[in-house]
């Protein structure tokens, strides 16, 4: 939603209210909905993380015990799908090859597409939404009167601002994501195929099975529109390999550093301030998991990190709750997420 351009953004509103009924529209970022799911409506910092990686942090002077509009219990989920969870890339694939590690919602993703999750300069809205519309028999929708601003519809502003680290995809960033992680175990095997210095014959091994012969891979992965995805589908294959491969460990704990350096780029500098990770690539487990940890202990010791209550689709249902109930106080950037109608200008 961050990046659907001017023209949409200004269409999308009054569209939906015309269809569909719609009064009050939250336009969200995947990365925002991925943190009110792992964090509600508390003050810290999320790390979605799929095939590639964003961060998001927010101040919002919330009481620590305050974590939002409660879960239903059987929406509570872990950080991501079991280690060992492949499904086939989508038809096209090459023969073998993995699924990217999703992030259960976005950013996939997640934060890419499929996973990744990028934030564009969000479009000025044009106008208020129309309010609910009215269907005669025979007739054309016509919108009812909608209110004439967002004061009765907020019991206060959503303030704060949100701090964004990454996400830039996996030419610019996306630093230890999937698709980073599944470059890094392929160029390890390619220089095990050149005798260069740095190489993993175990990585080769792999790269072989999954794909062919590996002279052939070019051919295979520069001609895809899905390069990141396919990239990310070998991430499981180095994560699998790490128990004994120290090139693929090695991988594993410099994609821990990018995570955790991400992480404390945007965490709030609040004792005790919880941290989340989520999305599927953390289904890698404790091999990426406990570096992360590590790292970000070092990098940020006043973090606290706990695990995510629920994913980006039940981050989604809390904002529409809290949208409805008058209570959302997650920062409206108009751009991260967009609000209609305009919540009032703080005092």
């Amino acid at each position: 939603m961050a990046t659907l351009g001017d023209d949409l953004r200004a269409r999308l509103p009054q569209a939906l209210a015309a269809e569909l009924g719609v009064r009050r529209l939250a336009l969200a970022a995947d990365a925002v909905t991925a943190y009110a799911g792992a964090l509600g409506q508390r003050t810290g910092a999320v790390v979605a993380a799929g095939t590639g990686v964003i961060a998001l942090g927010a101040n919002l002077d919330a009481p620590p015990g305050d974590g939002g509009l409660p879960l239903p219990p059987a929406t509570r989920h872990g950080s991501g799908p079991a280690p060992n969870s492949r499904t086939p890339l989508e038809p096209g694939a090459p023969p073998g090859s993995r699924a990217p590690l999703g992030s259960g919602g976005p950013a996939g993703s997640s934060p890419v597409r499929g996973s990744r999750v990028s934030d564009g300069p969000g479009g000025p809205p044009a106008s208020r939404p129309p309010g609910r519309t009215h269907t005669p028999p025979g007739g054309r929708a016509s919108p009812e009167a909608a209110p004439a601003s967002g004061e009765a519809l907020y019991s206060s502003a959503p303030g704060g601002r949100w701090r964004r680290a990454d996400g830039w995809g996996h030419l610019l960033g996306d630093c230890g994501g999937g698709a980073w992680i599944g470059r890094a175990g392929l160029e390890a095997a390619l220089r095990a195929h050149d005798g260069r210095r740095g190489g993993s014959a175990v990585l080769l091994a792999r790269l072989e099975a999954v794909f062919g012969p590996a002279d052939g891979l070019p051919a295979l992965l520069y001609p895809r529109t899905d390069r990141a995805a396919v990239l990310a589908s070998f991430a499981p294959e180095v994560a699998a390999c790490a128990g004994t491969d120290p090139v693929a460990a090695g991988i594993l704990r410099d994609a821990a550093r990018g995570i955790a350096e991400t992480a404390a780029a945007v965490c709030p500098p609040a004792t005790g301030c919880p941290v989340a990770f989520t999305g599927g690539l953390f289904g890698i487990g404790p091999p990426l998991l406990v570096p992360v940890r590590e790292e970000l202990s070092r990098l940020a010791p006043e973090a606290c990190p706990v695990e995510a209550e629920g994913g980006p689709l039940d981050g989604a249902l809390r904002i529409a709750g809290a949208l409805a109930g008058g209570t959302l106080r997650l920062p409206a950037d108009g751009s991260m997420l967009d609000l209609w109608p305009r919540p009032p200008a703080p005092d």
